[in-house]
């Protein structure tokens, strides 16, 4: 069976990743590891899977299409005081725990998501309408960032990362549930990092009600990153002339081996020929725009790439031992109890240095905790191209004392 798992980079993924991805798939499927592949729930991150008439909830995960998005602008970078932008984009765009959008706003697809026939109560139905409402255009934690960044020829570029925020991690947790034979919205033990793939028949009824909740999900998450974007373009008084989107956390029907398959990619861009997709690296090193290429390798890859450098410290190895401690208004932050492997002051100094400006971050978010891209990218071969290699000159992420439950 290990003939329709392809591995790329094996020697930088750990060995748990690829125990993981072979519990995803049977004899019927195809699967692939892409490089920046890393342990994660269910599911390694990196990770692609071709099922035969199934739809892999673990696949999706949590953050349902979380994706990139990039634009230049037609500004110069020199031109611009990044400092000043940045503090504003900190100021307008709610990063951080189930954070609502500093200015609410309204959109036509609040209208969809209002008539999601789903099988759940009308309590719980209120309760994901409001969320969706709240948190359309927030950006959370973690690994979610707004990047600002200069092109090979001095053009300003607009970078975010982000998903379905709190929208899209209840519709999971609610499917989790009715997998386990209980009602949308009942507490459910969510299972541990091994257990087998949610894999829901795509015909039945439960699979049909999550395809069409995951694809509202996803047009929640395109119209949040739409927002930010737009949002920055407004500050910067400016509009963009190139544009790349993408999921990384989605199902598509598609063809392969010249048979359909509902393929499913965790921390995975497609990436077919001419596909273009914005992949961003760790705090300081250049993030890139690529593009799918035609050959027998991308075949093999299921068409798809890479999402990110991928990690290689842990969170708690990064940042330490730490202790939730309750704040005013409800909100707890992480307090530090035993020191981890990486000191975040000197990772401020050193984008200080590099003359990045940097809002947010922590210590679970510095550039040793993560892969060099360029060496990912080698290890996917003849499968894409680089287009664009953008520095980053801006950099904003939640600051590391805010918990976010909605990332992956």
């Amino acid at each position: 069976m290990e003939d329709r798992l392809t591995i790329f980079g094996r020697e930088i993924i750990d060995e748990k990743s690829i125990e993981q991805i072979k519990n995803c798939y049977s004899e019927n499927d195809y699967a692939v590891l892409t490089a920046d592949a890393h342990y994660g729930y269910g599911h390694p991150i990196g990770g692609a899977v071709a099922y035969k008439d199934k739809i892999s909830l673990s696949g999706v995960g949590f953050d349902i299409g979380c994706g990139n998005k990039a634009v230049r602008t037609n500004v110069l970078a020199k031109d611009v005081d990044i400092a000043k932008l940045m503090d504003e984009i900190v100021r307008v765009i709610g990063f951080g725990i189930g954070r609502p959008n500093p200015t609410p706003i309204d959109h036509p697809l609040f209208e969809d998501i209002d008539k999601l026939d789903l099988a759940i109560s009308t309590k719980e139905k209120e309760k994901l309408f409001s969320k969706a409402r709240a948190q359309l255009g927030t950006v959370g934690s973690g690994n979610h960032f707004v990047d600002i960044f200069e092109d090979e020829e001095g053009y300003l570029w607009i970078g975010v990362h982000f998903g379905s925020r709190g929208f899209g991690h209840t519709i999971t947790t609610g499917f989790i549930a009715v997998a386990k034979g209980k009602a949308f919205g009942d507490k459910v033990n969510e299972g541990g990092m091994d257990s087998k793939p949610i894999l829901f028949d795509a015909k039945s009824e439960t699979g049909m009600d999550y395809i069409e909740a995951m694809n509202i999900a996803g047009q929640y998450a395109y119209a949040g990153r739409d927002y930010v974007v737009d949002r920055i373009m407004d500050i910067l008084q400016t509009t963009s002339n190139y544009e790349v989107h993408n999921h990384h956390n989605f199902a598509w029907e598609e063809k392969h081996f010249g048979e359909n398959y509902w393929v499913v990619r965790k921390g995975c861009t497609p990436a077919f020929p001419g596909q273009q997709g914005f992949i961003g690296a760790n705090m300081f090193d250049n993030s890139v725009i690529v593009e799918g290429v035609d050959s027998e390798l991308s075949k093999k890859a299921l068409y798809s790439t890479v999402h990110g450098a991928g990690r290689v410290m842990s969170r708690t190895k990064a940042k330490g031992k730490t202790k939730w401690i309750k704040a005013s208004k409800g909100r707890r932050y992480q307090k530090i109890i035993k020191p981890g492997l990486v000191s975040f002051n000197k990772t401020q100094l050193k984008a200080h240095q590099l003359g990045i400006e940097l809002r947010g971050g922590g210590a679970d978010e510095s550039p040793q905790c993560y892969k060099q891209l360029d060496e990912v990218l080698h290890h996917m071969g003849d499968t894409i191209k680089v287009l664009h290699s953008l520095k980053p000159i801006g950099v904003a992420m939640a600051d590391e004392k805010v918990i976010d439950p909605y990332k992956d």
